[in-house]
């Protein structure tokens, strides 16, 4: 019997949105709470659903790292996971992973945060990852995202294109918000908030 799971990682695994806390870890948070001021006209523009997610998540991230050398972002995502990751890691979701880890589930990480500052930890804890991809110009960011953002439609979409999930007898999906609707609707049992 084949058996997979897929886990939303910001809000199901963890209690914090880690593309805002990577950003305060990162810049500190004097620039972050500035940053924020500057993007609120399109936060709220995302907000009245007249901009899409990835317009508004492409602009938060032109603004704090569009420029920025690869190597010094990598270093700056390691440090992150190694100090500030560990401690907005929900116990619960822990226990869930390791649970289903020993009932031969393979486990994913299906997320709209970037790939960056999440692979060195759910490399860790022997967990695949799907994530967003930032684009790279030459090994500096570009503050765009390379593809699309893995929100919504998209997660379900990269799912398939990853797994053939004819071949699993159980499909368990874990996810708190509606970006994870679309992946919640591919489960054989999903679980919604599951770790309140």
């Amino acid at each position: 019997m084949k058996k997979i799971a897929f886990f939303d990682f910001d809000g199901t695994i963890t209690t914090n949105d880690t593309l805002f806390e990577f950003i305060k870890y990162q810049k500190g948070k004097t620039r972050f709470y500035i940053g924020f001021l500057v993007n609120v006209p399109v936060m709220a523009a995302l907000r009245l659903k007249l901009v899409p997610n990835q317009f508004t998540k492409e602009k938060v991230l032109q603004y704090f790292f569009k420029g920025m050398q690869l190597s010094d972002f990598q270093q700056s995502c390691d440090l992150f996971i190694a100090n500030k990751l560990p401690s907005i890691i929900r116990d619960d979701a822990t226990v869930e992973i390791k649970k289903l880890q020993a009932s031969d589930f393979e486990v994913v990480i299906v997320s709209a945060s970037a790939e960056n500052w999440i692979r060195k930890w759910s490399d860790k804890i022997g967990v695949q990852l799907i994530a967003t991809k930032l684009e790279i110009a030459g090994d500096i960011l570009t503050g765009k995202i390379a593809g699309k953002n893995c929100n919504g439609n998209e997660k379900a979409i990269r799912i398939k294109s990853a797994y053939d999930l004819s071949q699993y007898d159980e499909i368990y999906c874990y996810g708190d918000t509606s970006g994870d609707e679309a992946m919640l609707a591919l489960a054989t049992k999903a679980f919604f908030k599951p770790f309140r």
